[in-house]
């Protein structure tokens, strides 16, 4: 399917895009989805409208968000439609898929999962440039996602853009240097950008090589990666070699159990590290310390699953995998909070899980208790706030966002948030002249922070209209 364009495209779409649009002109952003997505439920192929419908999106998605503070929200419950979609594209149904996809996006269009089902069920659907165009966008907030940046390569070769793949499959190797799939994709791409640039025929005339046809630099870079990858990873054998004599000759010292599981560790050892962890809690019952060890250790062996499962292309175990993961931490940290009572890094680290699952008054209850760590007073106190604002009990979610927000004198992005979230609850509660002041504290140092511009120019224009 050809991308249509919008002078082409059947009156009743033309019709909707132009609501749409101003609309979105008009930031009524809740109408401009709605006759956006109509748009692209009507002809796919119209890539200008779910350019406006993505941005459309996302600017209603920061207006709701409490910025970088503000943890992100679980997506389990929508994982059945998620694994519905995948089940579309699998049994053919790839229009259908796209459109699921599109009405996942339509309430999490930053999401990366959400933008990977659409780019896959695009690819099916024979409308690929539509699926690279939702990945460019989620690749612009998240430019060290892997997982995106091999599918989104992999359709641009699809789509003969090899130049795009190429780039695409680069980055991926200064990720993952020692990515064996990734150095394999890049000189794939390499090899295919050069054919269409220089000419694979006129080379293999006369007789030479493949290296002969790569002629830039980055051959030479990948096979040092590939040397360098060697050698880290011959150093950290001996490392483990070196640990392991340490703790034969003081095996009642600890650090050299933690040091030994940490190099496992880096070599993707994993069963080793976590019977490393075991061996040292049996030498120290009760360490918080080796427990968080254990925990880490696990939570990347689920990472290097997940990473693996994707890049061999099974998304659906790795989907199921991510759930795998998410219920795990939720648990582990539940264990750990009980057995450490005392420990107010987990408590905050608790509360962040528990106000994410919506369990808001025992969120509050943890946020509580870390604030009584310094190092966690502001983040404690933001989170607060943000309990109480949910509960809409705006006054005392007012009073926990000033009291984080006192002593923070640079204006960094912990400031924005809480001087945004001090205008936020002053709107609610009709204090619109405060509410005011907090945004042009903001506005003066970062104009395009989350909509404090629009919130400005539109209580000046209110202002000249009451004049």
């Amino acid at each position: 399917m050809a991308e249509v364009l919008l002078e082409n495209a059947p009156k009743p779409v033309q019709d909707a895009f132009n609501k749409g649009f101003a609309a979105f002109e008009r930031g009524n952003l809740d109408y401009a989805v709605n006759m956006l997505f109509r748009c692209i439920e009507l002809e796919p192929g119209l890539l200008q409208a779910r350019k406006f419908l993505r941005a459309a999106a996302i600017q209603k998605a920061k207006q709701k968000s409490g910025g970088s503070l503000t943890q992100i929200a679980s997506t389990t419950a929508r994982m059945p439609a998620y694994l519905a979609a995948k089940a579309m594209i699998r049994s053919g149904r790839a229009m259908q898929a796209v459109l699921a996809a599109e009405k996942l996006l339509r309430d999490d269009p930053l999401s990366r999962r959400w933008a990977m089902l659409l780019g896959e069920a695009c690819t099916a659907a024979d409308i690929p440039e539509a699926g690279a165009q939702t990945l460019e966008i989620i690749r612009e907030y998240y430019p060290d996602h892997v997982p995106t940046l091999r599918l989104l390569g992999k359709i641009y070769l699809d789509m003969g853009q090899t130049k795009l793949a190429r780039d695409c499959f680069e980055k991926v190797t200064e990720l993952r240097p020692r990515d064996p799939a990734a150095l394999k994709a890049l000189k794939d791409a390499m090899a295919l950008d050069s054919m269409s640039k220089d000419g694979w025929s006129e080379v293999a005339e006369k007789g030479g090589s493949f290296r002969e046809m790569i002629r830039d630099s980055k051959e030479a870079q990948i096979l040092e990666q590939e040397a360098k990858a060697r050698k880290t990873e011959s150093d950290t054998d001996a490392l483990i070699e070196d640990t392991k004599a340490k703790i034969e000759a003081e095996p009642e010292n600890i650090n050299y159990y933690r040091a030994l599981a940490r190099h496992y560790t880096q070599r993707k050892r994993y069963d080793e590290a976590l019977e490393t962890i075991e061996t040292a809690s049996g030498i120290s019952p009760g360490d918080p310390e080796l427990a968080k060890a254990k925990s880490n250790i696990l939570m990347q062996r689920f990472d290097h699953e997940i990473a693996e499962l994707n890049a061999a292309g099974d998304t659906d175990a790795a989907s199921a995998k991510e759930i795998e993961k998410a219920e795990f931490y939720f648990n582990d940290l539940q264990d750990r909070v009980k057995r450490y009572p005392n420990d107010l890094m987990l408590r905050y680290d608790w509360g962040v899980v528990l106000f994410e699952n919506e369990y808001v008054d025992e969120a509050i209850q943890q946020f509580q208790l870390a604030q009584k760590n310094p190092k966690y007073r502001v983040l404690a106190l933001f989170n607060l706030g943000m309990c109480f604002k949910l509960k809409k009990q705006y006054d005392m979610a007012r009073q926990q966002f000033e009291r984080a927000g006192e002593g923070l004198v640079q204006m960094d992005d912990t400031k924005k948030d809480v001087l945004y979230e001090l205008g936020s609850v002053a709107e609610l509660l009709g204090d619109k002249e405060t509410a005011l002041d907090h945004f042009k504290q903001i506005y003066q140092s970062d104009i395009s922070y989350k909509d404090v511009s629009q919130k400005i120019e539109q209580a000046y224009s209110e202002g000249d209209s009451a004049e």
